[in-house]
């Protein structure tokens, strides 16, 4: 188990480069700032934010394990793999984390997004509808995308989370849980990155960074990883708990 300030500041760092990059993703994909109309798309968006998580969890793990996501951590400790003391520092480590990156994101962005009027891309919504024009999701959609995403996510971190390459795998689930639900409501699957950004938002005023949609990325990852780690106990015996 490593030390506390070490597994703080890994946590913090990893959340930081997770969230740079995811709304980094999200900017070059609204803003398009150096190639023509059109040439960032959704791509840019579920590769993007699978290659985020991927640079994340390499320069994380060996400080703090690479959980940077309130769901995971709740979810180990939940199945006794990490102990219930270090969940409030870790909690609070990925918060700061997805703040500071969504800081960062803002900064290098920053021009173009107040000449477009402040778009909101630093956190998620529901998704447009073709018809009626101007119609999104309800919340149905989106909840059901974000738990089964997260649950997916979270299966293959308790099935792989030994193997050297979790953080390719774990990339490339984020990728497809983008390509496959990402269309309701944004795939968000960690509280840490969209409640984070979002009061990054609110306070600069972003379009629809302050509405009741925010329950849905804060609560539905972390049911979603539970419903994961329920399954995970049905079928593997439970450890001795971690102190």
């Amino acid at each position: 188990m490593p030390s506390a300030p070490r597994a703080f500041w890994g946590e913090v760092w990893g959340t930081f480069l997770l969230v740079l990059l995811t709304v980094g993703s999200a900017a070059n994909a609204v803003l398009q700032p150096r190639l023509f109309p059109g040439a960032y798309g959704y791509d840019a968006l579920a590769l993007g934010s699978g290659l985020a998580v991927l640079v994340g969890v390499l320069v994380s793990r060996p400080l703090s394990g690479a959980h940077l996501n309130p769901a995971v951590t709740l979810a180990l400790a939940a199945l006794r793999l990490f102990p219930w003391s270090r969940v409030p520092l870790y909690l609070l480590a990925q918060f700061l984390g997805g703040f500071l990156g969504a800081l960062g994101a803002y900064l290098a962005y920053g021009e173009g997004l107040w000449a477009q009027g402040m778009p909101n891309v630093f956190s998620t919504g529901p998704g447009f509808l073709r018809t009626p024009p101007e119609a999104t999701y309800g919340w149905a959609g989106p909840a059901v995308a974000e738990f089964l995403g997260t649950m997916a996510l979270m299966g293959v971190i308790l099935a792989a989370r030994e193997e050297r390459l979790l953080p390719l795998w774990l990339a490339l689930t984020v990728a497809a849980v983008g390509y496959g639900l990402g269309g309701p409501g944004g795939f968000a699957l960690n509280p840490a990155r969209d409640l984070s950004p979002r009061l990054l938002a609110a306070l600069l005023g972003a379009e629809g960074a302050l509405n009741a949609y925010a329950l849905v990325p804060a609560l539905l990852p972390v049911a979603g990883a539970l419903g994961a780690a329920f399954l995970y106990r049905l079928t593997t015996p439970a450890p001795p708990p971690r102190e």
